[in-house]
């Protein structure tokens, strides 16, 4: 066996581990045996970008972080968001039968996106169903599931096309299905499955891109209909809006999605990941918003000033950074443009850097292009 697939097996392996009682601790202690496992799988995955990526090695060196000066995962530097939209952040060279994630933002300078490559799925997906089982699924069974985004053979470069599709293949029942095509959401489909969930006291699970449930609870609304989905059904949004849409507070948003689906708000999961991360978070409802975030024992995060790398002092706000095991082949730890506090049992996720925020992560942005001579 390879250093590489020496590498993927322990961290599939720590994957695996049943999750420890207190996750997602803020940047503080180690004490645990499972953050040491973590700090040292961080520190190997450092060691195997840091040599297999010359850009990321001159970036690192521009930040003063080299093999022998990186201690800890919080002493890796952080890749801002944007880098994945200017090159190739890769250590496997390309191959035909990797998959290749793709975000949907632009930039000024026409479409651009970020791209994510994945020589095998096996880390994304373990991280996946291991994460979902416990946060979503909650010890219940197979269960009928509508998925509210198109299918990935639709979007074969779409992350979340790809998430959904691994809920319903491996936690759906038989008859789950996607509802929206090239054509738009199946409302009258959709609502047969749902008034079979009534008829039969069926839990049923909703899955979807936030805007697409917007769209249901208008369209709902248009044909006077609601429905009483029976107890244990449960609704999972994420993705935000991205003018697909109307905003909608998160307050009006899930008060609408207990109305019209009764399905109560400590059942309305928000999932928040992005294309470039191979992890993602959960809340335990939205009873209360905004919401507690958090991840399981293979993520960490650290809320920094954007400008200096540094973590902001308890208390306040700052950018999220998150470090990713899982992101093997890319770089573990990541610059976001999410303002995040921290809150007991994780963080709260309050909107985009705005402001000296915005600048500073745009800074970052720039720091990063000309290590990479870009």
């Amino acid at each position: 066996m390879d250093k590489v697939a020496a590498l993927v097996a322990d961290i599939l392996a720590f994957i695996a581990m049943e999750p420890p009682q207190e996750e997602q601790q803020p940047e503080g202690g180690e004490g645990g045996s499972i953050d040491a496992q973590f700090n040292a799988l961080a520190l190997r995955l450092f060691t195997h970008q840091y040599t297999s990526n010359p850009a990321y090695r001159t970036f690192c060196q521009r930040r003063g972080a080299t093999l022998r000066s990186v201690q800890r995962w919080t002493d890796i530097p952080a890749v801002p968001i944007d880098a994945f939209k200017a090159m190739e952040l890769r250590c496997e060279p390309p191959r035909p039968d990797e998959r290749v994630f793709m975000t949907s933002g632009t930039t000024r300078g026409g479409e651009v996106r970020g791209r994510h490559f994945h020589p095998q799925l096996d880390v994304y997906d373990m991280s996946m169903a291991r994460n979902f089982q416990r946060r979503f699924m909650r010890g219940a069974g197979p269960m009928p599931m509508g998925i509210l985004f198109p299918d990935e053979h639709l979007m074969p470069n779409s992350s979340l096309a790809h998430y959904l599709a691994l809920a319903k293949d491996v936690f759906g029942s038989p008859v789950s299905r996607h509802f929206v095509g090239t054509h738009g959401m199946h409302v009258v489909s959709l609502c047969s499955a749902l008034e079979a969930a009534e008829r039969t006291g069926t839990p049923y699970a909703l899955l979807g891109a936030s805007y697409s449930f917007v769209h249901l609870m208008e369209s709902l609304h248009q044909r006077g209909r609601r429905f009483k989905l029976p107890p244990g059904s449960r609704v999972l949004d994420t993705g935000g809006y991205k003018g697909q849409s109307r905003e909608v507070p998160p307050e009006e948003f899930y008060a609408g999605l207990s109305y019209m689906l009764g399905v109560p708000r400590e059942l309305c999961i928000n999932m928040y990941g992005m294309t470039e991360l191979s992890t993602q978070f959960y809340d335990d409802g939205n009873a209360r918003v905004p919401s507690v975030k958090s991840g399981p024992h293979w993520i960490r995060s650290r809320l920094v000033d954007p400008a200096t790398g540094r973590d902001v002092p308890p208390g306040e706000r700052g950018i999220l950074v998150h470090c990713d095991l899982a992101n093997y082949n890319s770089v573990t730890t990541i610059l976001t443009e999410d303002v995040g506090e921290w809150a007991d049992g994780g963080f709260l996720l309050l909107g985009r850097a705005e402001g000296a925020q915005a600048k500073g992560c745009s800074m970052a942005v720039q720091d990063f292009m000309r290590a990479a001579g870009k």
